[in-house]
């Protein structure tokens, strides 16, 4: 008997006044937005001019402090300059300000003690409010005053508003939340920014031969293979079985490229002349800006490259330098038709392919606001007590966001707000939360990493259009000792459908594009392709500023989901157990029927049973009608809330700590003994595939039930009126003609056969499962 979840680890429905109003039922009584108001006091520092000179030299080094009670922000110093220019912006909280003057003073950066020049001072009643999408405030002049309120010489270019988080300054402004942090590294590192993911493609390289090359070894016949590398990845065909100087292969090698295209294909000819003894029979660099883009199955033009081999001959004391030109047949083209898999199947935000010209027009957009956190654990250690600097990142399609980094807080509030293109209904989003771990010079050795406090996913299907939905969602994280909640985040999530149509075209689409399906990849291929793209989403992530770490590009893509895991592989067999339970039922529904338990249901379903007998042609649409019925009856249960991290499916809460151990045991094993290694990795290995296998499975079981759960509200309506004119069909058309037509269309000729999958399967794959529930 498993015991229940406890309470903490469930989602719960929020009421937060969003957009400056409050949620109504399941409508936004504010068309303003979809996070709550958080008023900020504004001052934008232009610039100032005449300073006079405060340094022995007769020079002014000029730096703008903006205070505000407690909390101070400074801009950056200029050398010797009386008109600097610095337009930089500060907000402060308008929830944190304990004063009621805003004091903007111009000093002179000195070695010792910096120099006052002049101050401004603002009465904050008399600050001006401005509401966007009002046009910018305007700076104006002000004339610089000393302590005692005189003129001083100098003046000073300000604008001073009260705004909002939607002001178009509020991104890249200096925040009171991080007045403790310092360097202008550590700043960047806490504000808001959206990345763009690198456009990806599959590279094909089929290598069909070669001529005239030169082997050293003249009377031996050369075993040629060739080997192709781009970046960190490298490929090798097999051993040519023409053991010639003209061999043959016709193998094809893919890889995954990023634009911009930094970094050529490099080709070279070896020949394996020992067993770990390799000899180059030449090489070409082919950069792939000229490589040809395909964005169908059409076949692409071969072409002959050269491949050269340099060889220096010693002559006594010269050096001579003799160049071989060998040629390679290869057909290499950049596949624009296929979509580059760099996330879990299970949880692609994204099923476009990588050619912008067959992509199709957007069905909706989707709104996420991400309002708070509560009750986050401590991170980290600071100064003796326990804390916890917390930001979001949220990635769906190629559009990453982050949200700016609260300082030093277990309840931050965000309320930023991040708007995506929808194209495909059957897509997740995914947001994380994590803890900075590269402010207060907390990266001296270079080896920090920010530390995960959890993840929400949630897939689109599973909302119902223009309702705003507002949670709060347990942020759920796997240690070595067991499952531990870090706290919750607060969000509040819109999926808006610009035609309904259109969206429910998609469902009767292959998940895919074509490509997919006339020139299939590889289960091994896909793998592999998998992690190389990971690998260069990552990397090139990691080099933008501030930059999304690695770390967190692979905990948000679900890197290593695939390995061995003994809490998993239960779970995915009680999932199966799930959806099995309905059969069992019915066989022991059935059982009772023939023992005559219940004697007025036993008698009913022998009259059923006559009928359907003398008048076969009621059986199908007496099935599809009763289908009907039990989707039409399901509707009043319909679930209203979003799925989330259920410990209970997942196995979480009663996995056993050996297995704990096991799951978090490295990769391979860190047991001392060779041969217990060997085998304890081989047994992973297995059981891993066993578990991806037993979880499709489960997978395409759960579809089958989610058909009248409405868990996809859209799925099950499709699905229900198909029933309803299923029945009405089959009842008007005779039995025996609807078995004819049937068989016919079964049994039918390879050539009235097309590769791609049909209308019910591809509504059958676009079926959410519980596979968005796991942890």
């Amino acid at each position: 008997m498993q015991r229940p979840p406890p309470e903490d680890f469930l989602l719960k429905e929020t009421k937060p006044h969003l957009g400056g109003g409050k949620v109504s039922g399941d409508k936004l009584t504010s068309t303003y937005d979809l996070v709550e108001q958080m008023q900020y006091l504004y001052v934008r520092v232009v610039k100032a001019k005449d300073l006079p000179a405060k340094d022995v030299t007769g020079s002014c080094d000029p730096y703008t402090e903006v205070k505000l009670g407690n909390y101070k922000g400074t801009t950056r110093h200029f050398e010797k300059k009386s008109n600097p220019e610095w337009n930089q912006v500060f907000a402060f909280s308008k929830d944190r300000i304990q004063a009621s003057i805003l004091e903007v003073t111009v000093k002179d950066k000195d070695v010792v003690r910096d120099d006052f020049i002049g101050r401004v001072l603002f009465d904050l009643n008399e600050v001006p409010k401005r509401v966007p999408p009002d046009s910018p405030l305007a700076p104006q002049w002000y004339r610089l005053e000393d302590r005692k309120g005189d003129k001083a010489k100098g003046e000073l270019m300000l604008a001073v508003w009260m705004g909002t988080q939607a002001d178009e300054a509020f991104p890249e402004a200096w925040h009171s939340d991080a007045a403790t942090v310092t360097g202008t590294d550590a700043l960047a590192n806490i504000r808001s920014k959206v990345y763009l993911s690198p456009k990806l493609w599959y590279l094909r390289v089929n290598v069909i031969e070669a001529q005239d090359l030169q082997p050293s070894d003249k009377g031996r016949y050369p075993e040629v293979f060739v080997k192709a590398s781009l970046g960190n990845q490298t490929l090798r065909t097999r051993i040519s079985q023409s053991r010639t100087i003209n061999p043959m292969w016709n193998e094809d090698m893919m890889f995954v490229a990023a634009e911009p295209f930094e970094e050529p294909l490099i080709l070279s000819v070896e020949d394996r002349v020992a067993p770990n003894k390799e000899e180059s029979l030449g090489r070409c660099a082919i950069p792939l800006q000229m490589v040809e883009r395909r964005l169908d199955y059409k076949p692409v033009n071969t072409k002959w490259y050269n491949i050269e081999k340099h060889v220096v001959i010693m002559e006594g004391e010269k050096k001579k330098e003799i160049k071989f030109s060998s040629k390679i047949h290869m057909r290499i083209c950049l596949e624009g038709g296929y979509h580059v898999l760099d996330e879990s199947t299970h949880y692609s935000s994204d099923l476009r392919p990588t050619a912008k010209q067959l992509w199709k027009s957007s069905i909706g957009v989707l709104e996420l606001g991400i309002l708070n956190a509560q009750g986050l654990m401590p991170m980290k250690t600071k100064d003796g007590k326990g804390t916890t600097d917390a930001y979001c990142v949220a990635k769906y399609g190629q559009k990453w966001v982050r949200t700016r980094t609260i300082i030093d807080s277990f309840a931050p509030r965000w309320n930023e707000q991040y708007t995506w293109e929808v194209f495909d209904p059957c897509t997740v989003i995914t947001i994380g939360v994590f803890d900075n771990c590269h402010l207060h010079g907390g990266d001296k050795g270079g080896g920090a990493k920010d530390s995960k406090i959890g993840k929400v996913r949630i897939r689109l299907s599973t909302l119902e259009t223009d309702r705003v939905y507002t949670h709060s969602y347990p942020l759920l994280v796997l240690h070595p000792n067991g499952v531990k909640k870090m706290g919750e985040i607060h969000l509040a999530v819109r999926f808006t459908c610009s035609s309904l149509l259109n969206m429910m075209h998609m469902y009767s689409l292959p998940l895919l594009p074509k490509m997919h399906y006339i020139h299939p990849l590889t289960v091994s291929q896909l793998d592999n392709l998998r992690h190389q793209a990971t690998q260069i989403v990552s990397m090139r992530l990691s080099r933008a500023e501030p930059p999304l770490r690695k770390e967190i590009v692979e905990y948000m893509l679900d890197v290593g989901s695939h390995m061995w895991s003994m809490r998993r592989s239960k779970a995915n067999f009680f999932r199966i157990m799930g959806v099995l339970s309905g059969l069992i039922a019915v066989g022991k529904w059935f059982d009772q029927i023939c023992n005559w338990k219940n004697p007025i249901t036993t008698v009913l379903i022998h009259i059923l049973f006559i009928i359907l007998v003398m008048y076969p042609e009621l059986i199908l649409p007496t099935i599809f009608l009763y289908l009907f019925l039990i989707g039409v009856w399901y509707y009043r249960w319909r679930p209203r809330h979003p799925p989330h991290m259920d410990t209970r499916l997942s196995h979480a809460d009663s996995a056993h700590p050996d297995e704990l151990d096991e799951e978090f045991d490295t990769f391979p094993t860190t047991r001392h003994s060779d041969i217990v290694r060997m085998r304890y990795d081989r047994l992973r290995s297995i059981a891993g595939r066993i578990q991806t296998v037993v979880g499709d499975l489960a997978t395409q079981g759960e579809r089958l039930q989610s058909l009248l759960s409405w868990r996809d509200p859209r799925a099950t309506a499709l699905f229900v009126i198909f029933c309803l004119v299923a029945a009405i069909v089959l009842y008007v058309t005779p039995f025996e003609v609807v078995a004819l037509l049937t068989g016919i269309y079964v049994l039918r000729h390879p050539r009235f056969r097309h590769k791609l999958p049909s209308v019910p399967l591809n509504f059958f794959r676009r079926l959410p499962a519980r596979t968005d529930c796991m942890l």
